[in-house]
């Protein structure tokens, strides 16, 4: 329903807006309210009419904004489910942090020191002797220990030494790396006593520990 009402022109009987004072067609200015003009009530009527819906458009539009939706969304003591949501779309749309493409190096750390020999011993016949016989042109093996057991002597050199090699003679023999024991032979040459000597030293060459016996060489 229109608000504004038309007016048909006296000159050329066409219809226009009420609202425009001169004919849009042939110019001829309006007199008066011009003919088939409405009547001044029912133009009242019509704008009491468009008041009307659109105060219903008002108040539709009211109730639409202030009015709580459905049961959904009412908030209960205690209930943060809305609020964890929330964290969780917060979370989302934070910037990730840039991931360094370097990784960062990982000290290596020292290698373990080598462990320190205490105590060395020589065993003759399988126990441990501070003296032992051998005859004369007879050979005899020997075999030197150490504390702890589990030294690697892969890191160390052992020496056999007679003090006199005329009496008899010591010749070292040859065991696996890293053994416990080291082993020589004694070869008895002439009749004496003599002091047989085992010396450990480390790759440096300082003497870590040594062990002297008494070997007696006898025959006829």
């Amino acid at each position: 329903m229109a608000i504004i009402n038309e007016i048909k022109c006296a000159r050329c009987d066409r219809k226009y807006s009420g609202v425009r004072s001169r004919c849009p067609y042939c110019g001829a200015r309006r007199m008066g309210h011009g003919k088939y003009s409405e009547s001044a009530e029912n133009m009242k009527g019509k704008m009491l009419i468009s008041v009307l819906i659109l105060s219903v458009f008002v108040v539709g539009a009211g109730i639409l904004l202030f009015t709580s939706p459905a049961e959904a969304d009412i908030q209960y003591p205690g209930d943060d489910s809305d609020i964890s949501g929330m964290e969780e779309d917060i979370q989302t749309f934070l910037p990730l942090e840039p991931i360094d493409p370097t990784p960062t190096p990982v000290p290596t750390p020292p290698p373990p020191p080598p462990i320190q020999i205490t105590d060395i011993f020589i065993t003759y016949g399988g126990s441990r002797n501070d003296d032992f016989t051998v005859g004369r042109d007879q050979s005899v093996g020997v075999r030197l220990h150490v504390d702890p057991p589990n030294v690697d002597l892969s890191n160390y050199r052992v020496e056999w030494e007679s003090s006199d090699p005329e009496v008899f003679g010591v010749v070292a023999t040859i065991t696996d790396p890293g053994t416990t024991w080291r082993g020589a032979d004694v070869r008895g040459i002439t009749n004496g006593d003599e002091n047989l000597t085992v010396t450990v030293r480390d790759l440096g060459g300082e003497v870590v520990a040594y062990h002297t016996i008494i070997v007696r060489v006898r025959g006829g």
